[in-house]
């Protein structure tokens, strides 16, 4: 299997069409994290986008200044083999040079302050420094 190239964030056309169907499909956390977090450049002025296709992925959030993605993990990856499917994932998203931060749906809806500081001190740390 060939990598895409890094010209645009490994982004993969062929995912657009989908990514475009889970934008219009939110689930009811990443509508939240989405409205309340990440949206019109909340985090520290940082834009994230929505349903990215990366790889031969649909990460939930993506920040391309800061190379991160943001997971909300539903009840389907409590699964074993979703588990080893995430797990696969990442590795690969992280082998080319992505950081990854999961949440749990649970987490997004009931204690998003936590999820937000956490996503704030992980951009605070890892934020370009100003020259």
């Amino acid at each position: 299997m060939s990598e895409l190239p890094n010209d645009n964030f490994y982004y993969n056309p062929k995912l657009k069409t989908r990514a475009r169907t889970l934008r219009n499909h939110s689930t009811k956390s990443e509508i939240y994290l989405w409205k309340y977090v990440l949206s019109k450049k909340k985090m520290l002025g940082y834009t994230f986008l929505r349903q990215r296709p990366v790889l031969h992925y649909i990460a939930d959030f993506m920040c391309k200044e800061l190379k991160l993605i943001i997971e909300v993990d539903g009840i389907t990856h409590l699964d074993e083999q979703q588990q080893e499917y995430d797990r696969i994932r990442q590795d690969n998203l992280e082998k080319v040079g992505f950081s990854i931060l999961r949440f749990s749906s649970w987490e997004v809806l009931n204690r998003i302050h936590d999820v937000r500081a956490h996503i704030h001190e992980w951009v605070e740390l890892h934020s370009p420094q100003d020259e």
